[in-house]
Protein backbone atom coordinates (compact mmCIF):
# COMPACT_ATOMS: atom_id res chain seq x y z
CA UNK A 1 0.00 0.00 0.00
CA UNK A 2 2.86 2.21 0.75
CA UNK A 3 4.04 1.99 -2.52
CA UNK A 4 0.86 2.43 -4.29
CA UNK A 5 0.43 5.67 -2.50
CA UNK A 6 3.90 7.03 -3.48
CA UNK A 7 3.28 5.85 -7.45
CA UNK A 8 -0.29 7.67 -6.92
CA UNK A 9 1.61 10.75 -5.47
CA UNK A 10 4.31 10.77 -7.49
CA UNK A 11 1.99 10.38 -10.48
CA UNK A 12 -0.05 13.43 -9.84
CA UNK A 13 3.85 15.76 -8.87
CA UNK A 14 4.47 15.09 -12.12
CA UNK A 15 3.86 17.87 -14.80
CA UNK A 16 4.86 17.12 -18.46
CA UNK A 17 7.61 19.42 -19.24
CA UNK A 18 8.06 21.57 -22.17
CA UNK A 19 9.84 20.33 -25.26
CA UNK A 20 13.47 21.48 -25.20
CA UNK A 21 14.30 24.41 -27.18
CA UNK A 22 16.62 22.26 -29.59
CA UNK A 23 14.09 19.58 -30.28
CA UNK A 24 11.43 22.56 -31.84
CA UNK A 25 13.68 24.81 -33.48
CA UNK A 26 12.66 24.35 -37.01
CA UNK A 27 15.56 24.83 -40.31
CA UNK A 28 13.90 26.74 -42.92
CA UNK A 29 14.39 24.72 -46.44
CA UNK A 30 15.01 26.56 -50.02
CA UNK A 31 13.41 24.29 -52.95
CA UNK A 32 13.65 25.11 -56.72
CA UNK A 33 11.29 25.75 -59.29
CA UNK A 34 10.02 22.20 -59.00
CA UNK A 35 10.27 21.51 -56.02
CA UNK A 36 13.56 19.81 -55.50
CA UNK A 37 15.43 19.92 -52.35
CA UNK A 38 18.23 22.66 -52.76
CA UNK A 39 19.46 22.72 -49.09
CA UNK A 40 18.40 24.67 -45.53
CA UNK A 41 19.10 27.03 -43.59
CA UNK A 42 19.23 27.14 -39.53
CA UNK A 43 20.79 25.25 -36.26
CA UNK A 44 18.94 21.83 -37.50
CA UNK A 45 17.42 20.06 -40.00
CA UNK A 46 14.21 20.11 -39.24
CA UNK A 47 10.71 21.12 -40.21
CA UNK A 48 8.09 19.90 -38.77
CA UNK A 49 4.53 18.41 -40.47
CA UNK A 50 1.16 17.22 -39.34
CA UNK A 51 0.38 14.08 -39.51
CA UNK A 52 -2.22 14.23 -41.75
CA UNK A 53 0.73 14.46 -44.11
CA UNK A 54 2.17 11.54 -42.98
CA UNK A 55 0.81 8.44 -45.42
CA UNK A 56 -0.63 6.23 -43.19
CA UNK A 57 1.01 3.32 -43.93
CA UNK A 58 4.50 5.33 -42.90
CA UNK A 59 2.77 5.86 -39.16
CA UNK A 60 2.47 1.87 -39.72
CA UNK A 61 5.94 1.38 -40.58
CA UNK A 62 7.78 3.19 -37.52
CA UNK A 63 5.06 1.70 -35.51
CA UNK A 64 6.27 -2.25 -36.75
CA UNK A 65 9.44 -1.09 -36.36
CA UNK A 66 9.97 0.42 -33.07
CA UNK A 67 6.70 -0.22 -30.75
CA UNK A 68 4.00 -1.99 -32.20
CA UNK A 69 1.50 -2.28 -29.59
CA UNK A 70 1.29 1.80 -29.60
CA UNK A 71 -1.71 2.03 -30.22
CA UNK A 72 -3.16 0.10 -27.27
CA UNK A 73 -0.57 0.47 -24.46
CA UNK A 74 -0.50 2.73 -21.72
CA UNK A 75 3.09 4.70 -22.89
CA UNK A 76 5.41 2.41 -21.22
CA UNK A 77 6.64 -1.37 -21.61
CA UNK A 78 6.85 -2.76 -17.88
CA UNK A 79 9.06 -5.36 -19.30
CA UNK A 80 11.60 -2.58 -20.76
CA UNK A 81 11.58 -0.41 -17.66
CA UNK A 82 12.38 -3.94 -16.04
CA UNK A 83 15.41 -4.34 -17.89
CA UNK A 84 16.50 -0.86 -17.56
CA UNK A 85 16.37 -1.32 -13.96
CA UNK A 86 18.14 -4.64 -13.40
CA UNK A 87 20.88 -3.71 -16.22
CA UNK A 88 21.55 0.06 -13.90
CA UNK A 89 21.45 -2.51 -10.80
CA UNK A 90 23.93 -4.87 -12.11
CA UNK A 91 26.26 -2.43 -14.35
CA UNK A 92 24.95 -4.44 -17.60
CA UNK A 93 24.58 -2.92 -21.07
CA UNK A 94 21.83 -0.41 -21.40
CA UNK A 95 18.56 -1.57 -22.54
CA UNK A 96 16.44 -0.46 -25.14
CA UNK A 97 13.30 -1.11 -26.15
CA UNK A 98 10.93 1.61 -25.00
CA UNK A 99 7.97 2.53 -26.37
CA UNK A 100 7.22 4.71 -29.15
CA UNK A 101 6.28 7.31 -26.05
CA UNK A 102 8.97 7.24 -23.73
CA UNK A 103 11.39 7.65 -26.43
CA UNK A 104 9.49 10.97 -26.96
CA UNK A 105 9.75 11.67 -23.60
CA UNK A 106 13.38 10.77 -23.57
CA UNK A 107 13.76 12.46 -26.64
CA UNK A 108 12.17 15.75 -26.73
CA UNK A 109 11.01 16.42 -22.92
CA UNK A 110 13.91 15.30 -20.63
CA UNK A 111 17.56 15.10 -20.55
CA UNK A 112 19.79 12.15 -22.43
CA UNK A 113 20.92 10.79 -18.23
CA UNK A 114 21.17 7.31 -17.73
CA UNK A 115 19.88 7.10 -14.29
CA UNK A 116 16.70 5.01 -12.19
CA UNK A 117 15.61 8.21 -11.27
CA UNK A 118 15.42 9.83 -15.08
CA UNK A 119 13.95 6.20 -15.99
CA UNK A 120 11.30 6.53 -13.25
CA UNK A 121 10.08 10.40 -14.33
CA UNK A 122 10.54 8.70 -18.69
CA UNK A 123 7.63 6.31 -17.35
CA UNK A 124 5.53 8.55 -14.86
CA UNK A 125 5.38 11.40 -17.79
CA UNK A 126 4.79 8.74 -20.85
CA UNK A 127 2.09 7.39 -18.69
CA UNK A 128 0.35 10.98 -17.94
CA UNK A 129 0.77 11.82 -21.69
CA UNK A 130 -0.57 8.54 -22.78
CA UNK A 131 -3.66 9.68 -20.31
CA UNK A 132 -3.66 13.51 -21.59
CA UNK A 133 -2.93 13.33 -25.19
CA UNK A 134 -4.35 11.79 -28.63
CA UNK A 135 -2.10 8.62 -29.94
CA UNK A 136 -2.16 10.47 -32.99
CA UNK A 137 -0.87 13.51 -31.08
CA UNK A 138 1.78 11.77 -29.46
CA UNK A 139 2.86 10.02 -32.83
CA UNK A 140 2.95 13.53 -34.54
CA UNK A 141 5.41 14.99 -31.84
CA UNK A 142 7.65 11.46 -32.21
CA UNK A 143 8.00 11.65 -35.85
CA UNK A 144 8.91 15.26 -35.93
CA UNK A 145 12.06 15.38 -33.32
CA UNK A 146 13.24 11.53 -33.51
CA UNK A 147 16.78 11.09 -35.31
CA UNK A 148 17.03 9.66 -38.08
CA UNK A 149 21.04 10.30 -39.11
CA UNK A 150 22.39 12.09 -41.94
CA UNK A 151 21.57 15.38 -39.52
CA UNK A 152 17.86 14.71 -39.85
CA UNK A 153 15.72 15.53 -36.79
CA UNK A 154 11.94 14.50 -37.91
CA UNK A 155 10.50 12.56 -40.95
CA UNK A 156 10.28 15.57 -42.94
CA UNK A 157 14.49 16.46 -43.06
CA UNK A 158 14.77 12.57 -43.13
CA UNK A 159 12.51 11.98 -46.09
CA UNK A 160 14.66 14.72 -47.91
CA UNK A 161 18.00 13.51 -47.31
CA UNK A 162 17.71 9.80 -48.31
CA UNK A 163 15.09 10.04 -50.81
CA UNK A 164 14.42 13.81 -51.76
CA UNK A 165 11.04 13.88 -51.45
CA UNK A 166 8.82 15.70 -48.87
CA UNK A 167 6.93 12.91 -46.49
CA UNK A 168 3.57 12.92 -47.98
CA UNK A 169 5.53 11.89 -51.38
CA UNK A 170 6.71 9.12 -49.61
CA UNK A 171 6.19 4.86 -51.09
CA UNK A 172 5.62 2.14 -48.79
CA UNK A 173 8.88 1.20 -49.63
CA UNK A 174 10.73 4.59 -48.58
CA UNK A 175 8.58 4.37 -45.22
CA UNK A 176 9.51 1.07 -44.34
CA UNK A 177 13.32 1.57 -44.89
CA UNK A 178 13.09 5.13 -42.75
CA UNK A 179 11.28 3.31 -39.95
CA UNK A 180 14.25 0.85 -40.41
CA UNK A 181 16.77 3.40 -39.85
CA UNK A 182 15.77 5.03 -36.20
CA UNK A 183 17.30 1.89 -34.58
CA UNK A 184 20.81 3.01 -35.26
CA UNK A 185 20.55 5.76 -37.62
CA UNK A 186 24.59 6.47 -37.20
CA UNK A 187 24.94 3.40 -38.87
CA UNK A 188 22.50 3.30 -41.27
CA UNK A 189 23.07 6.52 -42.50
CA UNK A 190 25.54 5.28 -44.85
CA UNK A 191 22.51 3.38 -46.46
CA UNK A 192 23.06 3.21 -50.19
CA UNK A 193 26.61 4.39 -50.68
CA UNK A 194 28.08 1.47 -48.17
CA UNK A 195 27.48 -2.59 -49.11
CA UNK A 196 27.33 -3.62 -45.79
CA UNK A 197 25.18 -1.03 -44.16
CA UNK A 198 22.67 -1.33 -47.30
CA UNK A 199 22.84 -5.38 -46.97
CA UNK A 200 22.08 -4.91 -43.01
CA UNK A 201 19.59 -2.50 -43.52
CA UNK A 202 17.32 -4.68 -46.31
CA UNK A 203 17.40 -7.22 -43.90
CA UNK A 204 15.80 -4.96 -41.18
CA UNK A 205 13.39 -3.53 -43.95
CA UNK A 206 12.35 -6.67 -45.12
CA UNK A 207 11.40 -7.39 -41.22
CA UNK A 208 9.16 -4.52 -40.68
CA UNK A 209 7.52 -5.32 -44.13
CA UNK A 210 6.32 -8.36 -43.51
CA UNK A 211 5.41 -7.05 -40.14
CA UNK A 212 3.20 -4.85 -41.62
CA UNK A 213 1.21 -7.62 -44.07
CA UNK A 214 0.48 -9.82 -41.31
CA UNK A 215 -0.75 -6.66 -39.36
CA UNK A 216 -2.88 -5.82 -41.94
CA UNK A 217 -1.32 -2.75 -42.52
CA UNK A 218 -0.56 -3.13 -45.84
CA UNK A 219 -2.10 -5.59 -48.23
CA UNK A 220 -0.41 -8.65 -49.75
CA UNK A 221 0.02 -7.31 -52.96
CA UNK A 222 1.82 -3.68 -51.33
CA UNK A 223 4.18 -6.82 -49.97
CA UNK A 224 4.63 -8.55 -53.04
CA UNK A 225 5.14 -5.12 -55.07
CA UNK A 226 7.86 -3.47 -52.88
CA UNK A 227 11.39 -3.17 -53.86
CA UNK A 228 14.40 -1.94 -51.74
CA UNK A 229 14.59 1.84 -52.50
CA UNK A 230 17.57 3.52 -53.67
CA UNK A 231 18.89 5.86 -51.55
CA UNK A 232 20.55 10.09 -52.16
CA UNK A 233 24.01 9.33 -51.90
CA UNK A 234 25.71 10.04 -48.76
CA UNK A 235 27.85 12.37 -48.02
CA UNK A 236 26.68 14.41 -51.00
CA UNK A 237 28.69 14.53 -53.81
CA UNK A 238 30.90 17.81 -55.16
CA UNK A 239 27.73 19.62 -56.38
CA UNK A 240 26.10 19.93 -53.39
CA UNK A 241 28.55 23.05 -52.50
CA UNK A 242 28.09 24.84 -55.73
CA UNK A 243 24.00 24.98 -54.17
CA UNK A 244 25.25 27.24 -51.38
CA UNK A 245 25.95 30.16 -54.02
CA UNK A 246 22.37 30.08 -54.67
CA UNK A 247 20.74 29.42 -51.52
CA UNK A 248 23.20 32.60 -50.10
CA UNK A 249 21.30 34.92 -52.55
CA UNK A 250 17.73 33.62 -52.44
CA UNK A 251 17.85 33.68 -48.16
CA UNK A 252 19.49 37.23 -48.08
CA UNK A 253 16.09 38.01 -50.87
CA UNK A 254 13.85 36.17 -48.33
CA UNK A 255 14.76 37.73 -45.23
CA UNK A 256 14.24 41.37 -46.98
CA UNK A 257 11.18 40.25 -47.97
CA UNK A 258 10.01 39.25 -44.81
CA UNK A 259 11.53 41.96 -43.09
CA UNK A 260 13.50 39.85 -41.15
CA UNK A 261 16.60 38.83 -40.47
CA UNK A 262 18.36 36.03 -41.78
CA UNK A 263 18.94 34.18 -38.53
CA UNK A 264 15.53 34.58 -38.21
CA UNK A 265 14.70 33.05 -41.53
CA UNK A 266 17.20 30.43 -40.42
CA UNK A 267 15.18 29.44 -37.83
CA UNK A 268 11.89 30.04 -38.55
CA UNK A 269 10.38 26.77 -40.47
CA UNK A 270 9.90 28.39 -43.87
CA UNK A 271 9.88 26.78 -47.20
CA UNK A 272 11.40 29.07 -50.17
CA UNK A 273 9.92 28.43 -52.94
CA UNK A 274 12.83 29.60 -55.83
CA UNK A 275 13.38 30.50 -59.61
CA UNK A 276 16.36 28.57 -60.18
CA UNK A 277 16.33 24.95 -62.54
CA UNK A 278 18.29 22.69 -60.12
CA UNK A 279 18.82 20.10 -62.94
CA UNK A 280 20.67 22.74 -65.44
CA UNK A 281 22.55 24.00 -62.15
CA UNK A 282 24.42 20.54 -62.16
CA UNK A 283 24.40 20.38 -65.38
CA UNK A 284 26.36 23.51 -65.95
CA UNK A 285 28.53 23.03 -62.92
CA UNK A 286 29.96 20.39 -65.34
CA UNK A 287 29.73 21.97 -68.10
CA UNK A 288 32.03 24.81 -66.47
CA UNK A 289 34.57 22.02 -64.75
CA UNK A 290 35.30 20.75 -68.51
CA UNK A 291 36.62 24.33 -69.82
CA UNK A 292 39.08 24.26 -72.45
CA UNK A 293 40.44 27.25 -71.59
CA UNK A 294 42.12 25.37 -68.19
CA UNK A 295 40.09 24.26 -66.21
CA UNK A 296 38.53 27.15 -63.64
CA UNK A 297 40.51 26.75 -60.69
CA UNK A 298 44.50 27.02 -59.72
CA UNK A 299 46.00 27.50 -63.46
CA UNK A 300 49.61 27.74 -64.21
CA UNK A 301 51.91 29.99 -62.66
CA UNK A 302 48.67 30.59 -59.96
CA UNK A 303 46.49 32.12 -61.89
CA UNK A 304 42.78 30.74 -61.07
CA UNK A 305 39.92 30.33 -63.84
CA UNK A 306 36.54 31.88 -62.45
CA UNK A 307 33.88 31.73 -64.84
CA UNK A 308 29.97 33.28 -63.73
CA UNK A 309 27.10 31.74 -65.34
CA UNK A 310 23.46 33.74 -65.70
CA UNK A 311 20.29 32.94 -66.78
CA UNK A 312 17.36 35.23 -66.61
CA UNK A 313 13.72 35.24 -67.73
CA UNK A 314 13.06 38.10 -69.45
CA UNK A 315 9.94 40.63 -69.04
CA UNK A 316 10.00 38.40 -66.21
CA UNK A 317 13.64 38.78 -63.99
CA UNK A 318 13.53 34.88 -62.55
CA UNK A 319 16.70 34.02 -62.21
CA UNK A 320 16.85 29.86 -63.53
CA UNK A 321 20.59 30.19 -63.36
CA UNK A 322 23.35 31.82 -60.95
CA UNK A 323 26.89 29.85 -61.06
CA UNK A 324 29.16 31.94 -58.85
CA UNK A 325 32.52 29.53 -58.15
CA UNK A 326 33.69 26.46 -58.64
CA UNK A 327 34.09 25.60 -55.23
CA UNK A 328 32.06 27.69 -51.88
CA UNK A 329 34.28 25.77 -49.22
CA UNK A 330 37.33 27.62 -51.05
CA UNK A 331 36.04 30.35 -52.56
CA UNK A 332 32.13 32.05 -50.82
CA UNK A 333 32.26 34.59 -52.32
CA UNK A 334 29.77 34.90 -55.58
CA UNK A 335 31.06 35.71 -59.02
CA UNK A 336 27.68 36.29 -60.07
CA UNK A 337 26.35 38.72 -58.33
CA UNK A 338 29.03 40.15 -56.53
CA UNK A 339 31.94 40.30 -58.92
CA UNK A 340 33.24 43.27 -61.18
CA UNK A 341 34.42 41.56 -64.30
CA UNK A 342 35.78 44.10 -66.72
CA UNK A 343 33.09 44.61 -69.47
CA UNK A 344 35.46 45.72 -72.76
CA UNK A 345 33.05 45.48 -75.45
CA UNK A 346 30.67 43.79 -73.90
CA UNK A 347 28.71 47.13 -73.76
CA UNK A 348 29.29 48.05 -77.15
CA UNK A 349 25.59 47.17 -78.77
CA UNK A 350 24.63 50.04 -75.81
CA UNK A 351 26.85 52.39 -77.38
CA UNK A 352 24.12 53.96 -79.84
CA UNK A 353 21.36 53.78 -77.41
CA UNK A 354 20.17 56.19 -74.65
CA UNK A 355 20.17 54.31 -70.94
CA UNK A 356 18.06 55.19 -68.75
CA UNK A 357 16.21 53.76 -65.61
CA UNK A 358 17.63 50.94 -64.28
CA UNK A 359 20.38 50.46 -67.11
CA UNK A 360 21.12 54.21 -66.76
CA UNK A 361 24.58 53.48 -64.69
CA UNK A 362 25.83 50.76 -66.98
CA UNK A 363 27.41 52.81 -68.97
CA UNK A 364 29.26 54.48 -65.90
CA UNK A 365 30.26 50.95 -64.40
CA UNK A 366 33.52 49.86 -66.44
CA UNK A 367 33.34 46.43 -64.79
CA UNK A 368 29.65 45.65 -63.99
CA UNK A 369 28.68 42.09 -62.22
CA UNK A 370 27.37 39.16 -64.89
CA UNK A 371 23.85 39.37 -62.67
CA UNK A 372 23.81 42.91 -64.15
CA UNK A 373 24.58 42.60 -67.46
CA UNK A 374 22.59 39.11 -68.05
CA UNK A 375 19.46 41.76 -67.03
CA UNK A 376 20.58 44.29 -69.03
CA UNK A 377 20.64 42.12 -72.24
CA UNK A 378 17.51 40.37 -71.05
CA UNK A 379 16.00 43.56 -71.42
CA UNK A 380 16.65 43.80 -75.04
CA UNK A 381 15.22 39.99 -75.48
CA UNK A 382 11.81 41.27 -74.37
CA UNK A 383 11.49 44.08 -76.74
CA UNK A 384 13.18 46.97 -73.83
CA UNK A 385 11.06 46.26 -70.95
CA UNK A 386 13.41 45.59 -67.75
CA UNK A 387 12.49 43.07 -64.99
CA UNK A 388 14.17 43.67 -62.27
CA UNK A 389 16.35 39.93 -61.26
CA UNK A 390 14.79 38.19 -58.74
CA UNK A 391 15.61 34.84 -57.02
CA UNK A 392 12.50 34.04 -54.51
CA UNK A 393 9.43 33.22 -56.01
CA UNK A 394 7.16 32.17 -53.13
CA UNK A 395 7.39 31.47 -49.12
CA UNK A 396 5.25 29.47 -47.20
CA UNK A 397 5.16 28.56 -43.48
CA UNK A 398 3.24 25.87 -41.64
CA UNK A 399 0.60 25.44 -45.19
CA UNK A 400 0.55 28.77 -45.65
CA UNK A 401 1.66 31.11 -48.45
CA UNK A 402 3.17 34.09 -46.81
CA UNK A 403 5.22 36.02 -49.64
CA UNK A 404 4.19 35.68 -53.47
CA UNK A 405 6.65 37.52 -55.89
CA UNK A 406 5.36 39.57 -58.79
CA UNK A 407 7.62 40.86 -61.36
CA UNK A 408 8.63 44.53 -61.27
CA UNK A 409 9.08 46.08 -64.43
CA UNK A 410 9.47 49.00 -66.52
CA UNK A 411 10.14 49.83 -70.05
CA UNK A 412 14.32 51.06 -70.08
CA UNK A 413 14.45 51.01 -74.28
CA UNK A 414 11.80 51.85 -77.27
CA UNK A 415 11.60 49.06 -80.06
CA UNK A 416 13.97 51.41 -82.30
CA UNK A 417 16.63 51.64 -79.61
CA UNK A 418 16.27 47.69 -79.08
CA UNK A 419 16.52 47.13 -83.09
CA UNK A 420 19.81 49.08 -82.94
CA UNK A 421 21.19 47.27 -79.77
CA UNK A 422 20.25 43.69 -81.93
CA UNK A 423 22.17 44.74 -84.67
CA UNK A 424 25.25 45.80 -83.15
CA UNK A 425 25.27 42.83 -81.48
CA UNK A 426 24.54 40.76 -84.81
CA UNK A 427 27.14 42.55 -86.35
CA UNK A 428 29.70 41.84 -83.72
CA UNK A 429 28.51 38.28 -84.45
CA UNK A 430 28.82 38.51 -88.00
CA UNK A 431 33.01 39.84 -87.40
CA UNK A 432 34.08 37.14 -85.42
CA UNK A 433 36.25 34.45 -85.72
CA UNK A 434 34.76 31.47 -87.42
CA UNK A 435 35.09 29.60 -84.71
CA UNK A 436 32.78 31.23 -82.77
CA UNK A 437 30.36 31.68 -85.66
CA UNK A 438 30.46 27.88 -85.91
CA UNK A 439 29.46 27.11 -82.60
CA UNK A 440 25.88 25.16 -82.64
CA UNK A 441 22.84 26.21 -80.41
CA UNK A 442 19.52 25.83 -80.28
CA UNK A 443 16.37 27.98 -78.65
CA UNK A 444 13.56 27.22 -76.66
CA UNK A 445 11.76 26.95 -80.55
CA UNK A 446 14.55 24.82 -82.17
CA UNK A 447 15.84 27.67 -83.76
CA UNK A 448 19.16 29.60 -83.06
CA UNK A 449 19.04 32.03 -80.07
CA UNK A 450 17.69 35.57 -81.89
CA UNK A 451 21.06 36.72 -80.63
CA UNK A 452 24.36 34.93 -79.83
CA UNK A 453 27.03 37.46 -79.04
CA UNK A 454 30.70 37.02 -77.97
CA UNK A 455 33.01 39.60 -76.59
CA UNK A 456 35.41 41.08 -73.68
CA UNK A 457 38.31 43.17 -72.43
CA UNK A 458 41.81 42.92 -74.35
CA UNK A 459 42.59 41.23 -77.61
CA UNK A 460 44.80 38.89 -78.93
CA UNK A 461 47.19 37.54 -76.27
CA UNK A 462 46.09 39.50 -73.79
CA UNK A 463 42.60 38.19 -73.21
CA UNK A 464 41.60 39.57 -70.22
CA UNK A 465 37.92 39.13 -70.01
CA UNK A 466 35.64 37.25 -71.70
CA UNK A 467 31.46 37.76 -72.08
CA UNK A 468 29.50 35.20 -73.92
CA UNK A 469 25.74 35.93 -73.87
CA UNK A 470 22.73 34.28 -75.90
CA UNK A 471 19.11 35.57 -76.17
CA UNK A 472 15.54 34.71 -77.37
CA UNK A 473 12.41 35.84 -75.97
CA UNK A 474 12.34 32.87 -73.65
CA UNK A 475 16.00 32.90 -71.97
CA UNK A 476 18.86 35.51 -71.87
CA UNK A 477 22.06 33.59 -71.09
CA UNK A 478 25.37 35.17 -69.72
CA UNK A 479 28.84 33.10 -69.32
CA UNK A 480 32.07 35.63 -67.94
CA UNK A 481 35.22 34.44 -67.73
CA UNK A 482 37.94 36.44 -66.03
CA UNK A 483 41.41 34.93 -64.35
CA UNK A 484 43.25 36.22 -61.53
CA UNK A 485 46.43 35.56 -59.75
CA UNK A 486 47.99 36.54 -56.42
CA UNK A 487 48.44 40.35 -55.48
CA UNK A 488 51.90 41.59 -53.98
CA UNK A 489 50.33 42.01 -50.76
CA UNK A 490 48.98 38.84 -48.65
CA UNK A 491 45.62 37.81 -48.72
CA UNK A 492 44.98 40.13 -52.24
CA UNK A 493 44.80 39.36 -56.26
CA UNK A 494 44.80 41.04 -59.23
CA UNK A 495 43.39 40.80 -62.51
CA UNK A 496 45.45 38.01 -64.91
CA UNK A 497 45.74 37.38 -68.84
CA UNK A 498 43.36 34.30 -69.76
CA UNK A 499 44.89 31.25 -70.91
CA UNK A 500 45.17 31.68 -74.78
CA UNK A 501 45.78 27.84 -76.14
CA UNK A 502 43.13 27.12 -77.08
CA UNK A 503 41.54 31.35 -77.35
CA UNK A 504 39.08 31.96 -74.32
CA UNK A 505 36.60 33.14 -76.77
CA UNK A 506 36.23 29.83 -78.19
CA UNK A 507 36.29 28.47 -74.90
CA UNK A 508 33.55 30.92 -73.77
CA UNK A 509 31.19 30.57 -76.84
CA UNK A 510 31.64 26.70 -77.11
CA UNK A 511 30.40 26.64 -73.47
CA UNK A 512 27.48 29.02 -73.45
CA UNK A 513 25.79 27.06 -76.33
CA UNK A 514 26.21 24.09 -74.54
CA UNK A 515 24.41 25.49 -71.36
CA UNK A 516 22.28 27.21 -73.86
CA UNK A 517 21.27 23.78 -75.32
CA UNK A 518 20.59 22.44 -71.77
CA UNK A 519 18.75 24.95 -70.56
CA UNK A 520 16.40 25.15 -73.69
CA UNK A 521 15.68 21.49 -74.26
CA UNK A 522 14.96 21.42 -70.16
CA UNK A 523 12.63 23.90 -71.23
CA UNK A 524 10.94 21.77 -73.52
CA UNK A 525 10.77 18.98 -71.32
CA UNK A 526 8.83 21.10 -68.76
Amino acid sequence: MTLCTAAVVAYRMTDIPEPHPETVTQSTVFVDDKGSYLGRRGPVDRQEVALSQVPRYVQDAVIAAENRTFRTDDGVSPRAIARAVLASLTGGERQGGSTITQQYVKNALLSPEQSLSRKAREALIAIKLDRTRSKDAILEGYLNTVYFGRGSAGIEAASRNYFGVDTRQLTVSQGAALASIVNIPSYYEKAGSDPEVTATLRARWVWVLDAMAASGSITAKQRADASFPAFRFYPPGTTEGQRQYMIDVAAQEAADRLGITEDQLARGGYTVHTTFDLSLQDATTEAVKNLKGGKSGKGSKGVTLHAAVVAIAPGDGAVRLLYGGSDYARQPFNDAVGGAVEAGTALDPFNKVRLSGPLGALRKTAAPTPLKLASAYAAVAAGGVYAAPYTVAKITRDGRQVYTAHPDTQRALDQKEVFMVDQQMLTAYKQAAPSIRAVPSTSADGSVPRTFFTAGAGGGITRRTVWSTGLDPQLALTVALFADRPGKKKNTTVPAQLPNDPPPTDSAAETAAQIWQLATTGSKKR
